[in-house]
């Protein structure tokens, strides 16, 4: 990988890791919505660190998502748990957004929030 892809791949990762981090600071605060956000941010910009690593990206969150899925855990490169988490945290992440009177419990936003941290963990471990 050449020198510019692998420095976008670091950049990405470290968005990963702050947006992460920030999922967790809103947990802290009980604040579920937010933390569900910032997890589904995380993982998109681990997501597009990967993608970046053979020329690929995508600007919404679900095509990265698809894609992710029929290439690396179709693949066998990823565990399909991994597949399951990325659509369930994209499903939560809509269902908040388009529905105005939907609501995400302290439970289900800390499963999102630590299914996120596998996804990174993974991402980073097979980007070396």
């Amino acid at each position: 990988m050449d020198k510019r892809v692998w420095e976008l791949c670091q950049h990405r990762i470290e968005q990963a890791f702050e947006s992460f981090g920030a999922a967790e600071i809103m947990m802290e605060h009980n604040m579920a919505r937010e933390a569900v956000s910032c997890a589904h941010h995380a993982v998109f910009y681990a997501l597009r660190a990967i993608l970046a690593a053979e020329g690929k990206g995508f600007g919404r969150h679900r095509d990265a998502i698809v894609y992710f899925n029929r290439t690396y855990v179709a693949g066998g490169k990823f565990p399909r748990e991994l597949g399951r988490m990325l659509l369930e945290l994209q499903q939560t992440k809509e269902k908040l957004d388009y529905d105005d009177l939907s609501t995400v419990s302290a439970e289900k936003a800390g499963r999102q929030v630590k299914a996120a941290e596998k996804v990174i963990t993974e991402i980073v471990h097979y980007l070396g």
